[in-house]
C-alpha cells in the first residue's frame, strides 16, 4: 500500500488537524496490518478497481450499495466524547456526523447518546428533545440512523421501570428514524438450553412491544454465542446437561424465536473468531466431533433475520486465543468479497464499519482516519 500523502489526502489531514508526520505514521500502520496470512484458507480482501458496476449479479457489481454503507459510532467514540473547546478536531455528534458524511457514509448506528458536555446539545441526548436535535443533524448531513446499541431490559419478568425505559428508547428510535433497535450483548451468557429458552421468551415479548412501535428488535453477538449448546448427555450434580447435540447456541435461539419479532446483527469479525475457537463438541455418546462454523452459511440460511452487520477486519494471530487481531476494515484477511457475495440481498443488509480499538491515546485523529479507511474499502468491494 502506498502511504504517500497525496493532494486528495491533504483536506482530510487539515480537517483532522494532524501533522504530516502523524498522518504518514497512521497510514503506515494501516498498511502493515495487511501482510499476515489468513486462517482457514480465507483470501485477503482485495480492493478492486473502481470500475462501473456491471449488470445485475455480474462481475464488478458493487457488493455494498452507496446508501447501505454505514459505521457504528462506537468506532469513533473518542471523537464524539472529547471536549470541542480543547481541540480543533471534530468533536461531539454534530461535528462527527459532518466528517463521516464527507467520507461518504450514509448510515450510522448509535452506541448510546452521550457526548462531551461542551458539545452542542450537552452531555446527554438520551431524551425526546435530544433525539430531535440528533435527527436534525443527521438530516443536515444526509445521514440515516439504522440502529442503536442501547437499553434492553436485563430483568425477566419485566419491571415497570424497565418497561418504561424500554418504551422511552423506542420513542427515541422512532424520532431518529431508525428501523432497528438493539443491544451489544448476547441474549444470555449461558451455555444451557433451558437458559436460552428463557431468553427466547423474553426476546419474543420485547420484540412484540417493539413491533407495535414500528421497530425491529435485534441482538448483536460476539464469539461465545456461536459456541455449542449444552442440551444432552449425562446430567451434572445440578441436573444440567453436559454434552451437545451439535447445535450452536445462536442457531438454537434462531429456531425458538419468532422471525417476525426478533432479528440479529452479525459481527463478522467475532463470527470468524468463533470459527477459530469452536471447532468441536462432545456428542451425547461421549465422542468428540468436529464441526467448523460457517458464518456466511448461517446468514444465507436465515437471510432476512440479519438486517445489520458489523464489518470488522482482522489479521491472523494464533497466540491470543482468538485467531485474529483487529485492524482497520479492508486491511485484514477476512474475505468480505466472498462473504457478501454468498449472503446476497445487497439491498437489504446494512454493514456498519466497526473497529473496537480505533481510538488511540497518542493519536487523537486515528479513529476518524480509520473510519475513512473503512469507508474506502467497503465502497471498493465488488463481485469478482
Amino acid at each position: 500500500m502506498d502511504t504517500t500523502v497525496t493532494g486528495t489526502d491533504e483536506p482530510l489531514r487539515r480537517a483532522l488537524g494532524v501533522g504530516r508526520r502523524g498522518f504518514l505514521s497512521t497510514c503506515t500502520a494501516v498498511a502493515a496490518g495487511a501482510v499476515a496470512l489468513p486462517v482457514f484458507g480465507a483470501a485477503p480482501v482485495q480492493a478492486a478497481p473502481a470500475a462501473p458496476a456491471s449488470g445485475k449479479g455480474g462481475r464488478g457489481q458493487l457488493l455494498v450499495p452507496a446508501d447501505r454503507r454505514g459505521i457504528i459510532l462506537y468506532t469513533v467514540r473518542d471523537a464524539t466524547g472529547r471536549d470541542p473547546l480543547s481541540t480543533s478536531l471534530p468533536s461531539g455528534f454534530r461535528a462527527v456526523f459532518e466528517q463521516l458524511a464527507r467520507f461518504g457514509y450514509r448510515q450510522v448506528e448509535f452506541a448510546g447518546y452521550g457526548q462531551h458536555a461542551n458539545a452542542p446539545g450537552g452531555a446527554s441526548l438520551e431524551s425526546v428533545q435530544g433525539a430531535r436535535l440528533l435527527r436534525r443533524w443527521l438530516n443536515e448531513f444526509g445521514l440515516r440512523a439504522q440502529g442503536n446499541h442501547g437499553f434492553i431490559p436485563g430483568s425477566w419478568p419485566l419491571t415497570t421501570a424497565d418497561l418504561d425505559t424500554f418504551k422511552k428508547h423506542l420513542e427515541i428510535a422512532n424520532i431518529l428514524g431508525m428501523d432497528h433497535m438493539g443491544t451489544g450483548g448476547d441474549p444470555t451468557g449461558s451455555s444451557y438450553k433451558a437458559d436460552w429458552d428463557v431468553a427466547a421468551d423474553k426476546w419474543n415479548a420485547l420484540g412484540e412491544i417493539a413491533r407495535r412501535a414500528g421497530i425491529k428488535l435485534y441482538t448483536h453477538n460476539h464469539d461465545s454465542a456461536y459456541g455449542f449448546l449444552l442440551d444432552s448427555g449425562p446430567l451434572d450434580a445440578q441436573g444440567r446437561p453436559t454434552r451437545s447435540s451439535g447445535i450452536r447456541k445462536l442457531e438454537y435461539f434462531l429456531s425458538v424465536t419468532d422471525p417476525k419479532l426478533v432479528w440479529l446483527e452479525m459481527d463478522i469479525f467475532w463470527a470468524h473468531v468463533a470459527q477459530y475457537k469452536f471447532r468441536s463438541y462432545t456428542a451425547p455418546d461421549g465422542s468428540t466431533r468436529e464441526q467448523i462454523f460457517d458464518p456466511a452459511g448461517l446468514v444465507a440460511c436465515h437471510n432476512k433475520r440479519y438486517p445489520l452487520f458489523h464489518a470488522k477486519d482482522g489479521v491472523v494471530n494464533t497466540t491470543n486465543g482468538q485467531g485474529y487481531d483487529m485492524v482497520p476494515f479492508g486491511t485484514g484477511v477476512i474475505d468480505y468479497t466472498t462473504f457478501f457475495s454468498r449472503v446476497g440481498q445487497r439491498n437489504y443488509h446494512n454493514p456498519m464499519v466497526e473497529q473496537d480499538n480505533a481510538p488511540s491515546s497518542t493519536d487523537p485523529a486515528q479513529s476518524l482516519t480509520y473510519a475513512r479507511t473503512g469507508y474506502r474499502n467497503l465502497a471498493a468491494l465488488r463481485r469478482r
